[in-house]
């Protein structure tokens, strides 16, 4: 599945903070003992989560020495018809089982009642303002993912970063429009709710 994902701080720490209650859940999961269908659930999730990871392009900006060889992520700069640098757009290419994996895992964390209520002492164990925000985390990150781009625009950013090493993209005015606008959504589904938060990172975007 071929997907734009933004260079975006607010995206990579939605999508980092998955971490550690995906490891929480499954360290209480094999606890209990046996293989239940939740834990293997959760382990799923968790191997596709570090898979996607590893493409993402701000995991790997501070690796990458002035000698190394410029990883496709790091390819493509986008300015628009007027000659400003734009946040970039990474094309990327996920598998469609790890994103149905991170998907059977936000439905089993969104069932609270049947993926920790059996739990014993898992009510007073886990807050519900804590469970409530790591679905939230969980299911924007998933939409993001789950954007289908414009395909004109992917289309012209997977060849300019077959050219590298670091590309300079212009682009033309309709396929700046088509850039706001998938943007625009994307900033919606991270930040909506909070309206500094929307405003502090549609500004990332201007």
């Amino acid at each position: 599945m071929r997907v734009l994902v933004p260079d975006d701080p607010v995206f990579f720490a939605k999508f980092q903070s998955l971490e550690q209650p995906l490891l929480r859940h499954l360290h209480r999961l094999h606890s209990e003992g046996g293989d239940s269908d939740d834990e293997r659930i959760v382990s799923d999730a968790y191997d596709s989560w570090v898979r996607v990871l590893l493409k993402l392009p701000l995991w790997h900006s501070d690796d990458v020495s002035a000698d190394s060889a410029v990883p496709e992520w790091r390819r493509c700069a986008l300015y628009s018809a007027r000659g400003e640098q734009l946040t970039s757009l990474c094309p990327i290419d996920l598998n469609a089982a790890d994103l149905g994996q991170l998907a059977a895992c936000l439905a089993l964390f969104a069932d609270g009642e049947r993926a920790w209520g059996a739990i014993p002492g898992q009510a007073q164990a886990e807050p519900a303002d804590r469970e409530e925000h790591l679905t939230d985390a969980f299911r924007r990150v998933m939409e993001v993912l789950s954007l289908s781009p414009p395909q004109g625009l992917l289309g012209s950013l997977r060849h300019a970063v077959l050219r590298g090493p670091v590309v300079r993209v212009t682009l033309s005015p309709e396929q700046e429009r088509e850039y706001r606008c998938f943007c625009q959504e994307i900033v919606t589904i991270l930040s909506s709710g909070d309206a500094f938060a929307l405003r502090s990172h549609r500004a990332m975007y201007l």
